[in-house]
């Protein structure tokens, strides 16, 4: 049950949303379980909120705040992440299939069983990020950054890996 009042000010917007958080930087926001489908959320500032089960399907957070936020099994559906900052993120079974994550910065993510089928991932960083028991069919990871990254069991078909970076990448058991 997410927080009533984080709800609220969130649906406030952006603009809204990121003064409530300059002037309340010790709260860690509590969204779990929000239906936030389709919501305009550019440049907002999640980094560490907590978003289980959260229903963002649709949404644009392009350029968004994420760090170390907490999005375990949420529904990511076609949501806009373009250019969005996802560092050490908690997607665990989080469902981003046809996502946008174009030049996201997903350095060290966890990723472990989530679906990125169809997601677009070119040129984004996702050097030392866990991606074990992926679903990546048909994702684009063209010019992506996987370097460190752990691919174990990761599914790849039909996967676009076009000039990705797979310097010490685990790749082991995957099906390509």
């Amino acid at each position: 049950m997410p927080n009533e009042l984080h709800v609220n000010i969130l649906k406030q917007g952006s603009d809204s949303w990121n003064k409530w958080r300059r002037e309340n930087p010790e709260i860690k926001p509590d969204l779990c379980g929000a239906d936030l489908r389709k919501k305009e959320l550019c440049m907002i500032d999640l980094r560490s909120a907590f978003l289980i089960e959260v229903n963002l399907c649709g949404a644009d957070l392009s350029g968004a705040n994420l760090n170390k936020a907490n999005l375990i099994e949420a529904n990511l559906t076609g949501i806009n992440l373009k250019d969005a900052k996802l560092i050490e993120t908690n997607f665990y079974r989080a469902n981003l299939s046809e996502a946008d994550l174009t030049g996201a910065n997903s350095r060290g993510a966890n990723f472990i069983e989530a679906n990125l089928n169809g997601a677009n991932l070119s040129m984004a960083d996702l050097s030392r990020a866990i991606l074990m028991k992926t679903r990546l069919i048909k994702a684009n990871l063209s010019n992506t950054n996987l370097t460190d990254a752990n691919l174990y069991c990761a599914d790849l078909k039909d996967a676009n890996l076009k000039d990705a970076d797979l310097s010490s990448t685990k790749i082991s058991e995957t099906d390509k």
